[in-house]
Protein backbone atom coordinates (compact mmCIF):
# COMPACT_ATOMS: atom_id res chain seq x y z
CA UNK A 1 0.00 0.00 0.00
CA UNK A 2 3.18 2.37 0.09
CA UNK A 3 3.58 2.20 -3.11
CA UNK A 4 0.40 2.85 -4.21
CA UNK A 5 0.16 5.60 -2.03
CA UNK A 6 3.50 7.14 -3.69
CA UNK A 7 2.04 6.72 -6.88
CA UNK A 8 -1.35 8.65 -6.18
CA UNK A 9 0.84 11.61 -4.94
CA UNK A 10 3.16 11.71 -7.25
CA UNK A 11 2.97 9.32 -10.68
CA UNK A 12 5.97 10.02 -12.13
CA UNK A 13 7.74 8.91 -8.41
CA UNK A 14 10.32 6.16 -9.23
CA UNK A 15 11.71 4.45 -5.85
CA UNK A 16 12.32 1.68 -3.94
CA UNK A 17 10.64 0.32 -0.64
CA UNK A 18 12.80 -2.13 1.66
CA UNK A 19 10.63 -4.38 3.48
CA UNK A 20 7.13 -2.90 2.78
CA UNK A 21 8.76 0.09 5.72
CA UNK A 22 7.60 3.61 5.48
CA UNK A 23 11.21 4.32 7.04
CA UNK A 24 13.06 2.59 4.17
CA UNK A 25 11.93 4.08 1.35
CA UNK A 26 15.09 4.91 -1.81
CA UNK A 27 14.16 7.89 -3.75
CA UNK A 28 15.42 7.57 -7.52
CA UNK A 29 16.62 9.33 -10.53
CA UNK A 30 16.19 12.54 -8.75
CA UNK A 31 12.42 12.20 -7.41
CA UNK A 32 11.62 14.59 -4.76
CA UNK A 33 11.37 13.05 -1.78
CA UNK A 34 7.73 12.93 -0.65
CA UNK A 35 6.96 13.37 3.27
CA UNK A 36 6.05 10.55 5.48
CA UNK A 37 3.47 12.24 6.80
CA UNK A 38 1.33 12.69 3.30
CA UNK A 39 2.36 9.09 2.73
CA UNK A 40 0.72 7.74 5.43
CA UNK A 41 -2.15 10.01 5.27
CA UNK A 42 -2.86 8.82 1.29
CA UNK A 43 -2.48 5.54 3.03
CA UNK A 44 -5.67 6.01 4.73
CA UNK A 45 -7.40 7.29 1.88
CA UNK A 46 -6.01 4.24 -0.40
CA UNK A 47 -7.11 1.88 2.42
CA UNK A 48 -10.87 3.28 2.54
CA UNK A 49 -11.06 3.49 -1.17
CA UNK A 50 -10.47 -0.36 -1.28
CA UNK A 51 -12.37 -1.00 1.64
CA UNK A 52 -16.11 1.05 -0.14
CA UNK A 53 -15.21 -1.55 -3.08
CA UNK A 54 -15.48 -4.92 -0.96
CA UNK A 55 -18.55 -5.13 -2.65
CA UNK A 56 -17.22 -5.24 -6.11
CA UNK A 57 -14.69 -7.88 -5.39
CA UNK A 58 -17.34 -9.95 -3.88
CA UNK A 59 -19.62 -9.41 -6.94
CA UNK A 60 -16.91 -10.21 -9.69
CA UNK A 61 -16.15 -13.42 -7.96
CA UNK A 62 -19.97 -14.64 -7.98
CA UNK A 63 -21.00 -13.46 -11.54
CA UNK A 64 -21.30 -15.94 -13.89
CA UNK A 65 -19.04 -15.54 -16.60
CA UNK A 66 -19.63 -13.61 -19.42
CA UNK A 67 -19.86 -16.62 -21.96
CA UNK A 68 -22.51 -17.93 -19.46
CA UNK A 69 -24.18 -14.47 -19.51
CA UNK A 70 -24.50 -14.28 -22.94
CA UNK A 71 -25.96 -17.70 -23.12
CA UNK A 72 -28.71 -16.94 -20.52
CA UNK A 73 -29.40 -13.84 -22.93
CA UNK A 74 -30.01 -16.03 -25.36
CA UNK A 75 -31.30 -18.79 -24.35
CA UNK A 76 -33.50 -16.96 -21.46
CA UNK A 77 -33.96 -13.28 -22.80
CA UNK A 78 -32.36 -9.92 -20.89
CA UNK A 79 -34.93 -9.71 -18.13
CA UNK A 80 -34.46 -13.35 -17.04
CA UNK A 81 -30.08 -12.74 -17.14
CA UNK A 82 -31.07 -9.65 -15.29
CA UNK A 83 -33.01 -11.40 -12.43
CA UNK A 84 -29.50 -13.62 -12.32
CA UNK A 85 -27.47 -10.91 -12.19
CA UNK A 86 -29.82 -8.93 -9.57
CA UNK A 87 -29.33 -11.86 -6.99
CA UNK A 88 -25.64 -11.22 -7.04
CA UNK A 89 -26.28 -7.33 -6.44
CA UNK A 90 -28.61 -7.88 -3.97
CA UNK A 91 -26.83 -9.90 -1.50
CA UNK A 92 -23.52 -7.91 -1.74
CA UNK A 93 -24.96 -3.95 -2.02
CA UNK A 94 -23.20 -1.03 -2.56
Amino acid sequence: MIEEAILKINPNAEFAVSNNDINKITWNHGTTPIPKSDIEAKMVEVQADYDAKDYQRKRATEYPSIVDQLDDIYHNGIDAWKATIKTTKDKYPK
